[in-house]
């Protein structure tokens, strides 16, 4: 597994800066949106987006949270059983699917030539019994993330990757998607052995579209959340930390 860090040397004190840019959810659907970019020591090069820290939502609201957009899958009967939490020291969205599909999206403000590597903290608490994205009977997964790159049709031509905890496949497994030709899954852990804890992952998101696609990526457009267990007529449960954007790390 891919993993970077972002880091740089500082010619010259200066203040950080930070951003925040409104904008459209997944796949053209109007949302509010928030992209923070701190900028670094090194000239004004960012080195970290920030995508999402849930530090605007207060703990305990639920459902949707605020800058995030429904975006509802055919046959998936959401619940958007989400809620804001404080999970020791950190900020989470914890997601809880009871044989359902929820998935959420927001607009992405990213410059993947400054910051190519996804960043993100999660917590994997319940995986759907059996689940399994190699096959189309068993495509469920707990909490995980897609980066989206939106094309017109949309449901033809728009690229998806999702990273994700499968309970069956192994990790480093790159699959297509059973159910739609736009999504190719990514599996950074398989079954039980590491679940309740909070792990620290780094996806180099242009290495893997390049190994996926054959080619270098424009900038995706938006991100999304899901979690689902509607196949296996289970449970799932998850949380999903901060979220952002850095810099490859130096010499790597």
């Amino acid at each position: 597994m891919e993993t970077a860090a972002a880091r740089t040397r500082p010619r010259a004190r200066r203040g950080r800066a930070a951003w925040v840019a409104a904008g459209a959810a997944l796949l053209a659907v109007t949302a509010a949106a928030v992209g923070s970019v701190v900028a670094g020591a090194i000239g004004t090069s960012p080195v970290a987006t920030v995508v999402e820290d849930w530090s605007r939502a207060p703990v305990g609201a639920r459902g949707v949270p605020d800058g995030w957009r429904k975006y509802e899958t055919i046959g998936g009967n959401p619940a958007y059983d989400f809620e804001v939490v404080q999970d020791a020291s950190r900020r989470a969205l914890r997601m809880r699917s009871a044989r359902d599909h929820s998935t959420i999206a927001r607009d992405l403000s990213v410059d993947l030539a400054q910051t190519p590597v996804l960043e993100w903290t999660w917590r994997i608490r319940a995986l759907p019994d059996g689940g399994d994205v190699r096959r189309r009977e068993t495509s469920d997964l707990t909490a995980h993330l897609f980066v989206v790159w939106p094309r017109i049709p949309a449901m033809l031509r728009s690229r998806l990757i999702g990273y994700g905890w499968d309970a069956t496949a192994p990790a480093g497994t790159v699959t297509r998607s059973r159910k739609t030709g736009t999504v190719t899954f990514v599996l950074l852990h398989s079954g039980r052995e590491e679940m309740d804890r909070w792990i620290t992952e780094q996806r180099n998101v242009v290495e893997d579209y390049r190994r996926i696609y054959g080619e270098a990526p424009d900038n995706p457009g938006a991100l999304a959340l899901s979690i689902d267990s509607n196949d296996t007529r289970s449970s799932a449960e998850g949380l999903i930390g901060s979220i952002r954007f850095v810099a490859e790390s130096p010499g790597r």
